[in-house]
């Protein structure tokens, strides 16, 4: 039988999920890895792969690799990255992005403390005049050069906020103009997600025990994977929302035109459908999700806590506490400010109360997200899945529930490894 694997590199860590040819989960493995060290990236990719059980592992077709959208890196002409990653949230001081505001149109998406142009526009200020020629990848592109040995290889998904035209399916010529006055910097091609980039390096099958014809082709980001995760095998219709509800939390609304709008952080996602031929992903990401959950409460907490929800508050009800709950200063959507200070007070001594707050607030944000969505012209949202750990917490749904106001359906997969093996077996 035939498998197909899919790598997800997500917030909180790494997981592989191995499909048949009919789209049933076979295997599934996971391994933590430091977001800002590419040497733990490289360790979990094998560990993943390797633990992948043995009869499943040597009958892989084909692997595609999701990572962290904005995530990136520079790397030298043997791959080597020359400095740590920038990662998604990391934000560019204002003189980079009074220099990007120099180079790109207004009001395009990079103008963004944590676009991929921005930090490449950083990293190159850093660097002065290289004197020999330098990688600029994503995450995914370089997680998937180290199986297939081809640098400067992305896909039109990562590449979306460096600058690139998903509808004219190029590098824009401000771009094109801005590579050539720096050719020391390699921009990374860009191809469809899931065509094949080439064959896995010989010396890798040897190490992970994978067939030698295994393919290995462009990625995604890790939203993108988890919108076709929570839509599954079957063929999604317009208007179909996805929320994703990790670390952050990414919106997403499946829409037959593209809507831009930097001022909110809003962009659009190319999404070829072998049925549906060329719609648009059309959504943002905010800052807020678990990973500020975690500043105050364990996982064990968070457990214990939403179970205490549901016999002491009723979610049905409105939370009087109004945050706007950030792990750190500044946010992307739907609020677009770097300098968005984090709103966590007053904070109750009781922290079933607290909890409640956080999940109210991030309700409210999250239905003002698909509101201003649907008031910049995306299709109309008909329903909506999540994906994510923030999927499991039934209170969070209720709550969620009574401000969406839209049909909320269950997810049989939410796992982004599953969206990016389905992408696997497209091709």
């Amino acid at each position: 039988m035939n498998y197909f694997l899919g790598i997800d590199f997500g917030t909180s860590g790494a997981r592989a999920i191995a499909i048949d040819e009919q789209g049933v989960a076979r295997a599934v493995t996971r391994h933590d890895y430091e977001i800002r060290d590419c040497e733990t990236w490289q360790n979990s990719l094998y560990e993943v792969i390797s633990a992948v059980p043995n009869e499943i592992r040597q009958n892989i077709r084909k692997i595609i690799i999701d990572g962290t959208s904005a995530t990136v890196l520079i790397c030298d002409r043997t791959g080597k990255a020359i400095a740590p990653p920038m990662i998604y949230s990391d934000a560019c001081e204002v003189e980079f992005i009074e220099h990007v505001k120099k180079i790109a149109p207004a009001q395009h998406l990079v103008i963004s403390a944590t676009s991929s142009f921005a930090k490449l526009i950083s990293l190159v200020k850093y660097f002065g005049k290289p004197s020999r020629k330098l990688y600029f990848l994503h995450q995914a592109d370089w997680l998937g050069y180290l199986l297939h040995g081809k640098l400067g290889i992305s896909d039109y998904h990562n590449a979306l906020k460096l600058g690139y035209d998903p509808l004219l399916l190029r590098y824009p010529d401000w771009l094109q103009d801005w590579a050539l006055k720096n050719p020391a910097i390699v921009l990374p091609e860009a191809l469809t997600p899931s065509i094949s980039v080439g064959i896995i390096q010989e010396e890798i099958t040897l190490k992970l025990g994978l067939p030698l014809d295994c393919k290995i082709g462009a990625g995604t980001t890790d939203s993108n994977a988890a919108f076709l995760a929570c839509v599954g095998t079957v063929t999604p219709e317009i208007g179909t929302a996805v929320t994703s509800l990790g670390s952050t939390m990414v919106l997403k609304i499946l829409s037959d035109r593209p809507i831009n709008d930097a001022r909110y952080g809003i962009y659009s996602h190319r999404f070829e459908h072998p049925i549906l031929g060329c719609l648009w992903l059309v959504g943002g990401a905010s800052n807020v999700g678990g990973a500020v959950l975690r500043q105050f409460f364990t996982d064990t907490q968070l457990l214990e806590l939403s179970e205490s929800l549901g016999d002491r508050i009723n979610p049905n009800v409105p939370c009087p506490l109004d945050y706007y709950p950030l792990p750190k200063v500044g946010d992307r959507f739907p609020i677009n400010d770097p300098n968005l200070q984090p709103c966590l007070e007053p904070r109750p001594d009781d922290p079933v109360e607290f909890l409640h707050g956080l999940l109210e607030s991030m309700a409210r944000i999250e239905a003002r997200g698909y509101e201003l969505l649907q008031e910049l012209g995306a299709s109309p949202i008909k329903q909506i899945y999540t994906a994510g750990g923030g999927a499991k917490n039934q209170i969070w749904t209720k709550i969620r529930d009574r401000y969406l106001r839209v049909p909320m359906q269950d997810s049989l997969q939410t796992e982004a490894a599953y969206g990016a093996a389905l992408l696997a077996k497209r091709f």
